[in-house]
């Protein structure tokens, strides 16, 4: 049998709900409830395309470049966005991940990020998947094994599913007050925006229509217990909700137009990042972690 290109399939269960973890970048390739699609999935016997359900570590986003001062060192990782002149999406997307614990309805995924020249830390990464009444709720945690502190970012890529067709059709709900501007050829930031009296003001649900979306959005509106809500509404009824813990200020939202033409708009990216785009370069939202110390980012999805 041929091996599949996201290797080892994990499959949790909650009852009506069902969701697959892969070994290929720990990403998490599906999740149903039902016969409804609650994440937009990627196929069992394709590549992740769009870094779909794919962690993000130890930055999310670009970078411009891919070079980073920390400590008085000067850094340079490859360029994942050759075209761009980026490096995109941290350096675990393609690592082999193993289950450390499981259950029916759970599966921690961890890996180690060994030191390499263009990040000479030594990172304890795991991702915690589980189902429950209130849906999914993953965990990404990182832990420093170094002798010194060590620049981090991290992130995860989920798209919000509209259930069948296309998100033309669909509402979209965000509680953020800023946008964060980028420039059109690199994708960096080069500012802020009030979203207020703009084409980017979803904090009342609003049709997307054609409207194409992929920026960073932040001063998010939280809840009693500190958690920011965005919600997909979809043309059957039934509304998506993602939650962020305050572990994630930024909230990245795409709606899929650059994928290939039979993939496009068929999900909404909705990406948790700890902080902005090119942050590792610029420093803004970086995190300090210092030796033995670990970071935990907290976020869920469930389908009403």
């Amino acid at each position: 049998m041929p091996a599949v290109p996201s290797g080892a399939q994990l499959e949790i269960r909650h009852g009506s709900q069902r969701a697959t973890v892969v070994e290929v970048g720990a990403a998490i390739r599906e999740y149903v409830d039902g016969e409804r699609a609650v994440l937009d999935a990627f196929p069992e016997d394709a590549i992740c395309d769009g870094a779909h359900g794919t962690p993000l570590v130890p930055w999310p986003n670009r970078l411009a470049d891919g070079r980073y001062r920390f400590e008085g060192r000067d850094l340079q990782v490859p360029l994942t966005e050759p075209e761009k002149q980026n490096a995109i999406h941290g350096l675990l997307r393609w690592r082999n991940w193993e289950p450390i614990r499981q259950g029916p309805s759970h599966v921690v995924m961890a890996t180690r990020l060994h030191p390499s020249p263009g990040y000479p830390f030594t990172l304890d990464v795991e991702v915690e998947y589980a189902l429950g009444a209130s849906g999914l709720a993953v965990a990404i945690s990182a832990t420093n094994l170094g002798t010194g502190p060590c620049p981090y970012a991290c992130g995860q890529h989920p798209y919000m599913s509209p259930g069948t067709g296309l998100i033309d059709g669909c509402t979209l709900e965000l509680p953020a007050k800023t946008r964060i501007l980028t420039d059109p050829v690199r994708q960096l930031p080069t500012g802020l925006e009030p979203v207020a009296g703009t084409a980017f003001d979803f904090r009342k649900p609003r049709l997307i229509g054609a409207q194409q979306v992929d920026f960073a959005f932040t001063d998010l509106v939280r809840d009693p217990d500190g958690l920011a809500w965005a919600r997909l509404g979809g043309a059957d009824g039934r509304t998506v909700e993602f939650w962020v813990d305050a572990a994630f200020p930024v909230l990245e939202i795409y709606t899929g137009d650059t994928l290939a033409p039979h993939r496009r708009r068929r999900g909404v990216g909705t990406e948790p990042m700890t902080g902005p785009p090119n942050g590792l370069q610029s420093g803004d939202g970086l995190i300090r972690l210092e030796p033995g110390a670990r970071h935990v980012g907290r976020w869920g999805v469930r389908l009403r």
